[in-house]
């Protein structure tokens, strides 16, 4: 059973609601420590299987959260990309996380996008971020692609507090400009 929420598909990936049976998918996800070396690093199944929960959640209390990313090709679930504002998070963010085989491939930036302009579309949001570590120069590259621009260092709220993180981002204003222009070219 899925959470309520839409399905958005792009050339090469279907997002949609976190449903039971990505378990697996965020096991793997924090299990590789390159995969979840800025995400909270290692975590036992029970923990992930929490976190999962909460974004599961996110959508039935916040109509909103991170989509599971599937490749349309094969179905399998390779990721979770999207919309995410968790209490005392520092703004609006559109976040990402890829298993380590998924990663080189645009999917990040893929599925990103899609889920910037159904932010900024129906949830009505006027201004997204990016959290990312300092020393996660992949995301950053990301973040540059999507058109964000550093805006300085952020603060995460606890259990966080101490993890440092840049914040990148843009306005919608900025986004629908881009994405006007890049149609146009």
């Amino acid at each position: 059973m899925n959470a309520p929420g839409p399905t958005l598909e792009t050339a090469r990936l279907i997002l949609r609601p976190t449903a039971r049976e990505d378990f697996e998918g965020f096991v793997a996800l924090m299990a590789d420590p390159e995969s979840s070396r800025h995400i909270g690093g290692l975590q036992p199944r029970s923990v992930v299987w929490r976190a999962m929960c909460s974004m599961a959640g996110s959508w039935v209390l916040q109509g909103f959260g991170m989509f599971s990313v599937l490749e349309r090709s094969t179905g399998r679930w390779v990721g979770r990309v999207g919309p995410w504002q968790p209490e005392g998070w520092p703004g609006t963010e559109v976040g990402w996380a890829l298993l380590r085989e998924a990663w080189g491939k645009g999917y990040a930036t893929e599925a990103a996008t899609a889920t910037m302009d159904w932010a900024f579309d129906h949830l009505g949001w006027t201004d997204i971020i990016h959290s990312i570590a300092p020393d996660n120069a992949a995301s950053q590259e990301v973040a540059r692609r999507l058109g964000s621009t550093l805006r300085g260092l952020g603060k995460l709220p606890a259990p966080f507090e101490s993890t440092s993180v840049e914040l990148w981002g843009q306005d919608r204003d900025a986004w629908r400009a881009r994405r006007r222009a890049s149609s146009n070219g």
